[in-house]
């Protein structure tokens, strides 16, 4: 179908641009919102509650629209309506309930983990995950770690700078001084001036130069996908639990904190979670601290008169 330029859609897509959302946010939100003057096949504008009702319900039972694509949905019409429109009184964006997925992540023991990283022999590889793991990084923000965001590095409480998180926040990780080490011999590789993993780019052993030369001259960082990659490899050579994926890592990070007596509020804020209830999670996961609560409860037990 052929979206009209309907004065509506043209005026919305202004107030999106002075959103301070990412690119694809912005894009996406425009997206939905055309998809439905497509539906209808007329201004968006025009459309009725009942109508915007009907179609969240279309969307959900004849489009079969997962969980992730209606909080998009309602976010990007509620904007329209509410915030480019101006309509007052509609119900419908309460209406819609969107229950959240009740399934634990998957956690790898730490034998599992040493297990997955050491079959990485690939340098770049090897000194991304075992950071992704190391600071509970997700696998967009590790690849995108910048030399200057090391911070203190000569210091007893060494630190990384997460620039541009999701919901495009920023927030500082510690960092083991060993760890630091390890960046610091994997940076002396290739040394180049701007990116901790930079991309040594397509066929890059077809070229003269050697990869740490193509690294070192490299105006972007590694990409997602290729770290993907590596980890699915290395996963499969160590037999470690074939469900498990980089963001694994990222839960195995902020269960094995919690089993060494990190505080939750901590956790929540070094993974960047915008709500302590979204850390809770891992207090299901952690046989450990299942195994300090029975020991708590003797103790408190015994204690009580015979």
């Amino acid at each position: 179908m052929i979206t009209f330029n309907h004065p509506s859609i043209a005026k919305f897509q202004e107030l999106v641009q002075l959103k301070d959302y990412r690119p694809a946010t912005k894009k996406e939100y425009l997206r939905y919102v055309r998809r439905l003057a497509d539906h209808f096949q007329r201004d968006p504008a025009c459309l009725s509650e009942n109508d915007l009702r009907g179609y969240f319900i279309h969307l959900r039972e004849h489009r079969r629209f997962g969980r992730a694509a209606m909080h998009l949905a309602r976010a990007s019409l509620r904007c329209f309506f509410r915030e480019c429109l101006r309509v007052e009184g509609w119900t419908v964006f309460e209406e819609l309930r969107i229950a959240q997925p009740q399934v634990l992540p998957i956690v790898l023991s730490r034998q599992e983990v040493a297990a997955v990283l050491g079959s990485i022999r690939e340098p770049r590889f090897a000194a991304a995950l075992r950071l992704i793991y190391h600071s509970g990084l997700r696998v967009g923000e590790a690849v995108r770690v910048e030399v200057r965001d090391l911070h203190d590095t000569r210091s007893e409480h060494p630190c990384l700078h997460v620039r541009n998180g999701k919901g495009g926040k920023d927030r500082y990780v510690p960092l083991a001084p060993a760890m630091v080490e390890e960046l610091r011999r994997w940076w002396k590789l290739h040394r180049n001036a701007r990116w901790l993993f930079p991309s040594p780019g397509r066929g890059w052993k077809d070229r003269a130069q050697t990869l740490s030369q193509q690294m070192h001259a490299a105006s972007t960082h590694l990409s997602e996908s290729a770290v993907q990659m590596a980890f699915r490899l290395a996963r499969a050579q160590s037999g470690i639990n074939c469900a498990a994926t980089v963001h694994t890592l990222r839960h195995s990070y902020a269960t094995h904190l919690l089993e060494e007596g990190v505080s939750l509020r901590q956790i929540s804020q070094y993974l960047g979670h915008e709500s302590l209830d979204t850390t809770v999670i891992y207090t299901h996961l952690t046989a450990l601290s299942e195994a300090r609560t029975r020991a708590a409860l003797e103790t408190l037990h015994r204690a009580l008169p015979r």
